[in-house]
């Protein structure tokens, strides 16, 4: 549950099966179908993060057969907000809702300094938390890969599938 759009929630969590899978060597690639079904994601979405990851050089790919995608950098490198900013504006400011005639254009609204208190803890929370704390065990219902990802060499390419 996140304050963020689909697209920020969808590349979270096809970074974070990415993530699980950082310390096998060789690297294991794996397409946008394993990454989807490994979190049940729809497959044309994770498509379409993972272009966007891999222009911001945070996944690198291979093409064909074998190929997919990797972390371009270890896990504890890449943090949430560097995620969540590809696809949304995190320092604009927030929409007030008492609507357009306050906060910004107007007087502050009731809730101006609550909402921006919130603004700042989300995104001090997406500073300090990488996707190496999204690739440790929970407590809660483990939902890795399947065992029978099988693993891939690394191939060196700039786009997959």
């Amino acid at each position: 549950m996140t304050p963020y759009g689909k697209m920020s929630q969808t590349a979270i969590a096809a970074l974070s099966s990415l993530a699980e899978q950082s310390d096998r060597k060789p690297p294991t690639y794996l397409g946008a179908n394993e990454i989807a079904a490994s979190r049940n994601l729809p497959v044309p979405a994770v498509r379409k993060v993972m272009t966007t990851l891999s222009q911001a050089g945070l996944v690198s790919s291979a093409p064909g057969p074998g190929g997919g995608f990797v972390l371009a950098k270890p896990p504890g490198k890449i943090s949430l907000q560097d995620i969540v900013r590809l696809f949304e504006r995190l320092e604009e400011n927030l929409s007030c809702p008492f609507g357009p005639d306050w906060c910004g254009t107007g007087p502050q609204c009731p809730l101006h300094n609550e909402i921006a208190k919130l603004r700042d803890i989300s995104n001090q929370f997406l500073k300090e938390h990488t996707l190496a704390d999204l690739a440790k065990p929970t407590n809660g219902p483990a939902r890795r890969m399947p065992a029978t990802v099988p693993s891939r060499p690394v191939r060196r390419s700039s786009s997959a599938e």
